[in-house]
């Protein structure tokens, strides 16, 4: 299958037919490259939040009610923009209201119109302290006619705990959509999807947002690069990179995967990460403090 990964730039829009056309002509271009599964990021459908105006984009709160009443009218067109292509496309994620306050949410449209949803697990300061969105749903693991997939968004995957729960369940694809506004955010979650994609022995998949959007200070600034990684081991690149993009370069970043290459690696590959996992307890559970003195003659 062929995997693409936006680097998706926030756009200020100032309609709904605005929205419509660019990301139908998003989705059209990345399915006339032959893409199957297509990848959006964290926080894309903020651009939404302008439709409400100028005041309500400009206002924390008042942006992700704006962005949480339109969600519904979003998946509908993912939903037929998957049909039509014949593809899978994992929605940016939105603010979704749950309960008394909203969830990340990101949602996984089939094109045979499934769809399934995954909430962020564990949140950044600005979202605990700033913005107060809360974590959401169990983690999911969707299994597709493109192989099984597990979705962390941003933060989640620098904990390797939620990515280990997702490939033991079988995931063999990690979807990470993101949204960092430092170039050392933007590493921190490369540093993470690259090392899941070690520890599990699959392939990982990370969509930024990209630009600057000052009249929006939930995505004011955005930097990152899309990007598809593999381990580096046995029927994959020495790197682990399957493909990337440049630094802030609006664009697909595509790659061709083949999962009998990571059942492959998983059973036949120079190390077994993934098999080798549970042996981290047998020297994990006991830290033995020693003596350490200087040395003498």
């Amino acid at each position: 299958m062929k995997i693409a990964a936006a680097a998706y730039p926030i756009d200020r829009l100032d309609s709904w037919a605005g929205y419509e056309a660019k990301l139908t002509a998003w989705v059209a271009e990345a399915a006339g490259a032959g893409a199957d599964l297509l990848v959006f990021p964290e926080y894309g459908a903020m651009e939404l939040a302008m439709l409400d105006g100028a005041a309500a984009a400009a206002d924390l709160e008042a942006s992700l009610v704006a962005v949480s009443a339109r969600c519904e009218q979003a998946s509908a067109l993912h939903a037929r923009l998957a049909r039509e292509h014949g593809v899978h496309i994992l929605g940016a994620s939105t603010p979704v209201w749950q309960g008394t306050r909203p969830v990340n949410r990101a949602r996984l449209f089939g094109p045979r119109g499934e769809a399934g949803h995954q909430d962020k697990q564990i949140m950044t300061r600005f979202e605990r302290e700033d913005w107060n969105v809360h974590p959401g749903g169990p983690l999911a693991l969707f299994d597709t006619a493109l192989g099984r997939i597990g979705v962390l968004i941003c933060y989640d995957c620098e904990f390797p705990l939620l990515a280990r729960a997702l490939v033991e369940a079988g995931a063999e694809i990690l979807l990470v959509p993101s949204c960092t506004d430092t170039l050392a955010g933007y590493w921190r979650v490369r540093i993470g999807a690259m090392a899941r994609a070690l520890e599990g022995q699959c392939v990982v998949v990370q969509s930024p947002t990209l630009g600057e959007a000052p009249w929006c200070p939930a995505v004011d600034v955005n930097i990152g690069a899309a990007a598809i990684y593999g381990p580096p081991d046995t029927g994959f690149p020495p790197t682990g990179i399957l493909a990337e993009g440049a630094l802030n370069a609006p664009g697909w970043v595509h790659a061709e995967i083949d999962r009998a290459e990571i059942a492959r690696v998983r059973t036949a590959g120079q190390v077994l990460n993934r098999a080798h996992w549970p042996e981290q307890s047998l020297f994990s559970d006991t830290v033995v403090r020693v003596p350490f003195h200087a040395f003498t003659t």
